[in-house]
């Protein structure tokens, strides 16, 4: 057998150190099956997002809402039926979006295909890379090879998802719980340098929290009343259609939108803070290190094998 380049080496040496688990997951899974799988749902993130940018953070929120419960296997799409109360109806999850965008590339990558090998879960995984790269991100290698769940949980989620209102102590534990540490949460909530926020995940902040800047709550109160107009929304940071480092500078200011946004920067000298500093000045390092902490979170308790199935349908199991 012909030995390995040296880059592919390092590259490998890398991937074992930063995924002592991968599950069988493989860049290049989809290569031989369906070499017009990426590509495929590559156009249509494109063009979901340019027609409406604010899809990029909700398809990207839907790969994380489905990985942190029970891993990375495709749950969150699953619909409600008289033997199943999933994911979707959860607190939590009612403001996800983009489904009908995971849908349209569903059955636009079954007929490229001309099977059905696809998995959903695969589909979010790279549907949130290309959004990102889509707000003008930088790309990164996600690993496929996912097979889609049978069953979904929605008392899970009540126990998997930090709410908005989490501090930081409870951020660091849910995280620890998946296998991701300090870092992977400051670098993961990074995300947030997209989309928008609803007035009821952030009016608890603007009217009852301390570390907040007192003209940034006042703008906010225009658009956010003390009750009432619960979905009027709001940029998580001042660019919120570009995949920048806006939300830390936001955070080092104390503008972060959502209470726990604002944990990961106390002025307390902790890890978290100096991230945060870190990453308001250096978009590079954000850049590289999002993609390594994106492909530990895709890497949470996938289903390979046997395990799951290939759905036909992502909203129902076969």
């Amino acid at each position: 057998m012909a030995s390995l380049p040296k880059s592919s080496m390092i590259f490998l040496a890398v991937l074992a150190v930063i995924l002592p688990a991968r599950a069988q997951l493989d860049p290049n899974y989809y290569d031989y099956i369906c070499p017009q799988a990426l590509p495929t749902i590559r156009r249509i993130v494109e063009q979901s997002v340019a027609n409406e940018p604010r899809l990029g953070a909700s398809l990207l929120r839907l790969h994380f809402h489905d990985c942190f419960v029970n891993g990375c296997d495709g749950s969150i799409l699953l619909d409600d039926t008289s033997n199943l109360v999933g994911e979707k109806t959860a607190p939590p999850n009612r403001s996800l979006r983009g489904f009908e965008v995971v849908d349209r590339i569903k059955e636009a990558v079954d007929s490229a295909c001309k099977d059905y090998v696809v998995s959903c879960a695969d589909i979010l995984a790279v549907a949130a890379r290309d959004s990102v790269v889509a707000l003008g991100g930088r790309s990164y290698e996600v690993l496929l090879g996912r097979r889609d769940s049978r069953t979904a949980s929605l008392n899970d989620v009540r126990n998997s998802l930090p709410p908005p209102s989490s501090n930081r102590a409870d951020l660091e534990e849910k995280f620890r719980a998946q296998g991701l540490s300090t870092k992977d949460l400051v670098v993961l909530s990074g995300a947030h340098t997209i989309g928008q926020a609803a007035c009821r995940s952030f009016r608890d902040r603007i009217y009852n929290d301390s570390d907040i800047d007192a003209g940034f709550a006042s703008s906010l109160r225009e658009r956010c009343p003390s009750s009432g107009n619960d979905d009027n929304l709001a940029p998580l940071d001042p660019t919120a259609n570009r995949f920048d480092v806006a939300y830390y500078s936001e955070l080092s200011h104390r503008k972060g939108l959502l209470h726990s946004d604002q944990q990961l920067f106390q002025g307390d000298d902790s890890e978290s803070d100096n991230l945060v500093k870190h990453y308001s000045t250096n978009l590079g390092s954000f850049w590289d290190d999002f993609g390594v902490s994106m492909i530990r979170m895709g890497n949470i308790r996938p289903r390979t094998g046997d395990s799951g199935e290939i759905r036909r349908r992502c909203g129902a199991v076969n």
